[in-house]
């Protein structure tokens, strides 16, 4: 029997799935798929919280199948290896699967086009985690926007919400086939205590007051979801009113770094400005170690990488904290904070997280400027004046036990300074 197969990604779930309906459409049975791919899942720590909650994930996915007398077909290998596997076992016509705009996903979604199409089988890419991609908002020369303010403002200008109201389950017929669904354990990893939040947007009113105040907890704890998937963007734009704009304007900053991306890939190992190229980091690695650790004696920094290192999770305004005081008070190449947050939080994302170090660096297509120094005791005043937020995460916080700060404020700023101003004279 001829099959069409779908391939899940970053887009773990039934509803309002647009690759998942066009296979539907097909007129195809369609047998679901997901690939544990080896390339990535070697390089992480075998209780791995974002492992976790794919898997979780996954899991509750195969039980809404089975309404429909189907199940996931789950692989553990590279992708290139599966398919050929799939392609033996299965008659398959044709392969649905949701764009991916990472270098390593283009890369190897090319690399299984070319298989699929020597194998007389269609391959069907379509958008599905963004509202727009990447040359759909483009200046009037078709070139890609370096600036997110003309960017969002364009978005913004071609936006219609009626147009992107989630679609229901297309009707089609899942493949009917009994798949054993493997245990944790079975892919090589184990349960994580770290867990991944529930989403919620009931907070939204306030967000825009809410979001900068750590101890408030009012974000919306969506990114994970939103990274692997298990809502659309879609979904969420649906559920949003007139006075969430400060809360929209966030999602397209998403969409805008994940275009850099695309356009620029160079900036996962460079500067975007390559007038920054000529910066002589410190690097310090006991340093690099003690903000790590949360130990660099700044409440609001050491806080933060507590928090992070405990639950996954950093505070917005706390991550923005943490990330200047890395490359501006340390002097510490901007690529060693970003592998750290990469292999700590939950809801590490490429594009985003690769932009907003630059960001914070000074480095990036549109970023702070280098001069823009974060005094993190002026920053406790503001955003954690009653130490709520502080207490939290350092219990030793007002004992004698608790470190003197590192480095002195006004030394660093001055420091950092003329290293960026070297630097640039020297690029």
């Amino acid at each position: 029997m001829k099959i069409a197969l779908f391939w899940f990604r970053r887009d773990i779930r039934l509803e309002d799935n647009t690759g998942l309906n066009e296979a539907l459409k097909s007129g195809l049975p369609v047998l679901p798929i997901f690939i544990f791919d080896s390339e990535i899942l070697t390089e992480l720590p075998k209780n791995d919280a974002r492992v976790s909650f794919i898997y979780r994930s996954l899991e509750k996915l195969n039980q809404k199948l089975e309404d429909y007398s189907s199940s996931m077909k789950i692989l553990m290998s590279k992708p290139i290896d599966g398919f050929k596997k799939l392609i033996e076992e299965y008659d398959v016509a044709k392969v649905y699967c949701n764009k991916d705009y990472e270098p390593y996903a283009i890369k190897r979604d090319e690399e299984i086009q070319a298989l699929l199409e020597k194998n007389n089988i269609s391959f069907h890419s379509l958008k599905d985690q963004v509202i727009f991609e990447e040359n759909e908002i483009t200046k009037d020369d078709g070139k890609p926007y370096t600036i997110y303010t003309p960017f969002k403002n364009k978005w913004l200008q071609s936006f219609k919400k009626e147009e992107y109201t989630p679609q229901e389950l297309s009707e089609g017929k899942f493949f009917i086939e009994k798949h054993p669904f493997p245990s944790i354990k079975e892919i090589g990893f184990a349960p994580s205590q770290k867990t991944v939040k529930p989403f919620t947007l009931s907070n939204l009113s306030n967000y825009s007051t809410s979001r900068d105040i750590p101890e408030e907890d009012g974000t919306s704890y969506l990114s994970p979801h939103l990274r692997f998937g298990t809502i659309s963007p879609r979904q969420i734009i649906d559920q949003l009113v007139e006075g969430d704009a400060v809360f929209l304007s966030e999602l397209i900053w998403r969409e805008f770094f994940m275009q850099i991306l695309f356009h620029f890939p160079k900036v996962v190992n460079e500067n975007f400005k390559a007038k920054y190229n000529g910066i002589k980091w410190r690097n310090k690695e006991e340093e690099y170690k003690k903000w790590c650790e949360g130990k660099t004696g700044y409440l609001l920094v050491d806080a933060g990488m507590r928090q992070l290192n405990q639950t996954g999770y950093m505070h917005n305004r706390v991550r923005m904290v943490t990330a200047g005081f890395l490359c501006k008070h340390l002097l510490i190449d901007w690529k060693w904070g970003e592998a750290y947050f990469a292999k700590k939080l939950l809801d590490y994302d490429l594009s985003a997280n690769n932009g907003n170090w630059q960001w914070s660096a000074g480095t990036g297509c549109d970023s702070a400027p280098y001069f823009r120094i974060f005094n993190p005791s002026e920053q406790v005043k503001k955003f954690d004046p009653k130490f709520h937020y502080i207490k939290k995460w350092i219990p030793e916080f007002g004992q004698l036990d608790y470190p003197n700060p590192m480095v002195e404020h006004k030394f660093a700023r001055e420091r950092a300074l003329e290293t960026y101003k070297e630097g640039i004279e020297n690029t």
